[in-house]
């Protein structure tokens, strides 16, 4: 390999490197938000955070790969042509296909690893998330009450209210219960409570130390008891099992069973790996900076196409999805056309007449 191959690879792994761990970095805190955000709701369960934040990111890790080594070699290209480097390169005998060499070379293994985890990575964490929505989905009310957050149950008969909750979820402090029984409005608050599992498998919030009120708002009659101990049945949850959407079929499947959802499926694994690759190489003409022009007229222009041509892979899988075009049909047609502009783009910077 020469030296401008090594010079250039090792550039190009740099600033993908950064620009990586710049949008991870994003994606993380964004994602985080949100997930926070339903745990501080209650819609889930505390200890359901970072599993759910992990099931997320690696839904979209091609994405941010694609983005990641887009970035890295346009970077890395624009700083040639921006310190005169690229000029004295060419003029030193370079020609198009030297410069598609080290492109090639370092987003080619990347690419790889992109189609490993469209095709292998993602189906199995999302077959992995649904189980795991399914295991939350089974657990009782006590167990994914959040301290301090009012929750409501699945029948919303009942809103749930504690102050602090047990590592295990077994024992409550300051419990309050709302529930709705036949018009009338009963409320208790307890000290604390505790989960039991009774003999017949029922499974009861067993509240000590409180009070129930009772009675019709609006109307002064209401009747306050003190209790010992007070008994909550805890209704067991029916899990529905999740049927697993294509995203989680792998390709063995998809093609077995060839429906437009299936190959629509199969047209959006394949595109990324197939789109980093074109990318990557129409990054080296995108980047070529006209001082007359400025330097940011390129890289709005490459955020255009970025966004245009990943919006043209949605739209082909969509079109897949309904029937309207064939899997083939889309893939050729995207990526057919980002080709043609790939080959133009070189021609209109390497071959063009008056161009050195």
């Amino acid at each position: 390999m020469r030296l401008f191959d090594r010079a250039l690879i090792r550039e190009m792994a740099s600033g993908s490197g950064a620009a990586f761990a710049a949008l991870a970095a994003i994606f993380t805190v964004v994602l985080l938000v949100r997930v926070l955000g339903r745990a501080a709701l209650g819609d889930l369960a505390n200890d359901a955070v970072f599993p759910m934040l992990g099931f997320g990111f690696a839904r979209f890790l091609p994405i941010l790969l694609s983005m990641a080594l887009f970035i890295g070699v346009f970077m890395s290209m624009s700083r040639l042509w921006r310190d005169s480097e690229a000029v004295i390169w060419m003029n030193g005998g370079l020609g198009p296909f030297d410069w598609m060499r080290p492109v090639v070379v370092f987003a080619l293994p990347a690419a790889t690893i992109i189609a490993f985890v469209s095709m292998v990575l993602i189906p199995w964490s999302v077959g992995k998330q649904t189980r795991f929505e399914e295991k939350l989905a089974s657990r009782d009310q006590v167990s994914t009450l959040a301290p301090g957050v009012f929750s409501e149950d699945r029948q919303g008969q009942r809103v749930f209210f504690v102050e602090t909750v047990s590592p295990n979820g077994e024992h409550v402090g300051n419990a309050f219960i709302q529930s709705v029984q036949q018009g009338r409005m009963g409320v208790i608050v307890a000290q604390r409570g505790n989960v039991r599992i009774m003999e017949n498998g029922d499974r009861f919030l067993v509240l000590e130390q409180g009070n129930r009120y009772e009675g019709t708002p609006g109307v002064a009659n209401f009747r306050v008891a003190d209790f010992a101990s007070y008994a909550v049945r805890l209704e067991p949850r029916e899990v529905v099992e999740q049927v697993g959407g294509p995203r989680t079929r792998g390709l063995a499947t998809l093609f077995a069973n060839p429906t437009p959802e299936n190959m629509s499926e199969w047209v959006w694994r394949v595109s990324y790996p197939i789109s980093t690759l074109i990318l990557c190489l129409l990054a080296v003409p995108l980047s070529y900076v006209n001082p007359r022009a400025g330097r940011s007229l390129n890289t709005v222009f490459a955020i255009l196409i970025y966004a245009a041509y990943s919006n043209f892979v949605g739209l082909s899988q969509g079109w897949v999805a309904r029937s309207q075009i064939t899997a083939g049909t889309g893939i050729a047609l995207v990526h057919g056309t980002m080709l043609l502009l790939l080959t133009l783009a070189y021609w209109r910077r390497f071959h063009r007449p008056g161009r050195s």
